[in-house]
């Protein structure tokens, strides 16, 4: 019996009506030296939009304003800006990050990114799966950067 791949076994696991909207791919690194030094984590997360094409969500948009921008909340960052608008408008289907930590810094960004994907049924992607972003099939909590964060709570 053949293995599923990744990408078929979290595909299952999203709605027709999410991969009809456009998957939204948010790129950043904290400060322009990890810009220029940190090639390797760019392509990884530009490739992004491959697996959300591979997932089968039908258009991606990349946001890769905030490069160069720390996500801690003291700085201005037009490329999250642009990423709430968009999921409030009910645009994304799905919400693609290297990893989730890497979308806010702070608990006010963060949540305000979650709740509006709550209301909108927009998913986040990241290494570690997908979290589906519908009250009571995702436990939300402080978890230490770098550990995804969510769990399925089925």
């Amino acid at each position: 019996m053949q293995t599923p791949t990744p990408e078929a076994a979290m595909s299952d696991t999203i709605s027709s009506q999410r991969l009809e909207r456009a998957a939204y791919v948010y790129i950043r690194q904290s400060t322009l030296q990890q810009v220029r030094n940190n090639l390797e984590s760019s392509r990884r997360q530009y490739a992004l939009q491959d697996q959300a094409q591979a997932l089968g969500f039908k258009s991606g948009v990349v946001i890769d304003n905030d490069l160069g921008i720390s996500g801690t909340g003291t700085r201005e960052r037009p490329g999250f800006a642009r990423l709430l608008a968009v999921v409030c408008n009910g645009e994304v289907g799905g919400v693609f990050a290297l990893e989730a930590s890497r979308l806010a810094r702070n608990n006010r960004d963060w949540h305000h990114l979650i709740d509006l994907c709550v209301l909108t049924e927009t998913i986040v992607v990241d290494a570690e799966g997908i979290g589906e972003s519908v009250v009571g099939r995702v436990r939300l909590g402080p978890a230490p950067l770098g550990i995804s964060w969510f769990e399925n709570a089925s």
